[in-house]
């Protein structure tokens, strides 16, 4: 019982952190779905998946504990807070989209906008009309213990102020590497900067075949074009990155010089931190 309160309250600061974000982002007109707000949203999927089990086991339970009590009233607020509960799972599952795999890539997945739609706003109204449910349920029952009931909305809201405090954060930057001698300097005399002025790890700038998955067009015009290779692989500009960065290191002692042409022709290693080695 305590388990399924945590994983509700667990998904409860969840959902409020997705909802003020996707209003904000549809009052403001601007997207704020960041890395941390996909997280979260991968999250709420999996404590939704979670929930499913439990959920019947304990309906399952409480159905047969209380379907011989007169307080019919309490039965009836009781069985509309069932159907609300099922409205709010099955709808959930229905936005998710179920990847089969093969080469045909095909998903179990609503396409029809309008359908899609009413279950979306569908599984947005069902959590307000359980909670509302729920309260008239237990008014109908047992003395509510305010208390416990203020405590638990409490840890919602600590939950959710925190998740918003995270929201800027993100993950991928944590413990990553810069240069030594800071980022204007390392990426001087080019213009060309990382975003954070530190270092993209070179897998993740090689990424090519996660592109192809969506983009297969784009993809095969990069593919057969000029700028599918880099200085250090194309032998048209190999010789000429070589001869560049010998005259760099005859005339400076470094090969910093060559840095200029490599925010454009060597963006891996550039950027990854590895031009110089």
């Amino acid at each position: 019982m305590w388990v399924l309160f945590a994983v509700i309250a667990l998904l409860g600061a969840n959902s409020t952190y997705l909802a003020a974000v996707t209003f904000h982002s549809w009052f403001d007109g601007r997207t704020y779905e960041n890395w941390f707000y996909m997280l979260m949203f991968a999250g709420h999927l999996v404590l939704g998946l979670v929930l499913v089990v439990p959920f019947i086991v304990f309906i399952g339970i409480h159905l047969l504990n209380t379907r011989m009590r007169k307080n019919k009233r309490a039965i009836r607020v009781g069985y509309a807070l069932l159907i609300a509960s099922i409205v709010l799972l099955v709808s959930g599952l229905m936005l998710m989209r179920v990847d089969l795999g093969g080469k045909g890539s095909s998903a179990l997945v609503i396409k029809d906008a309008a359908t899609r739609s009413i279950v979306y706003w569908s599984h947005i109204g069902a959590p307000l009309f359980c909670v509302w449910l729920y309260w008239l349920h237990r008014l109908a029952g047992p003395k509510i213990k305010w208390k416990l009931g203020l405590g638990y909305a409490g840890l919602v809201g600590v939950a959710t102020a925190g998740l918003i405090a995270l929201h800027n954060q993100d993950p991928r930057g944590w413990n990553q590497a810069g240069p030594k001698e800071g980022a204007d300097k390392y990426f001087f005399p080019s213009l060309a900067r990382t975003k954070t002025g530190n270092f993209i790890p070179a897998k993740a700038l090689m990424n090519d075949d996660y592109c192809l998955k969506c983009h297969q067009d784009a993809y095969k015009g990069w593919y057969h074009s000029s700028h599918h290779m880099s200085s250090f692989n194309n032998p048209a500009y190999l010789a000429s990155v070589r001869e560049t960065r010998e005259v760099s290191l005859k005339r400076d002692g470094d090969v910093r010089g060559s840095r200029f042409c490599a925010g454009c022709h060597d963006p891996v290693p550039f950027f990854s931190g590895a031009f110089d080695d």
